[in-house]
């Protein structure tokens, strides 16, 4: 069965950092066009990153400078280091691998003091 499997979400205060997981269970993670989205209470799923199989990345504005998005092939895994974290970042964060529009279960930020 075709798994992605994330964690590492939390509460966290503003200006804090986290980083979430995101494992491929069954398959590879590796040389695929992988995605970060998010979807906040009340709002429709957004996206956040994108991560090509060679490197580059791309993030929406909200985000540059704060997010960073990589990859650990030999773990299977791709991660979103997230920093200088503020209110609105609360979401339910979701990776996705584009190819097969495979969806993790989601893994719940929040930005909270």
């Amino acid at each position: 069965q075709v798994q992605l499997v994330e964690s590492g979400g939390g509460l966290v205060q503003p200006g804090g950092s986290l980083r979430l997981s995101c494992a491929g269970a069954g398959h590879s993670v590796s040389d695929e066009i992988m995605t970060w989205h998010r979807q906040a209470p009340g709002k429709a799923r957004e996206w956040v990153a994108t991560l090509f199989p060679g490197g580059a990345t791309f993030y929406t504005d909200s985000v540059k400078g704060r997010f960073t998005v990589s990859r650990d092939e030999a773990k299977n895994t791709m991660y979103l280091e997230m920093n200088s974290l503020k209110p609105e970042d609360t979401a339910v964060y979701y990776c996705q691998k584009h190819r097969t529009k495979t969806w993790g279960q989601g893994t719940q930020v929040t930005v909270s003091s």
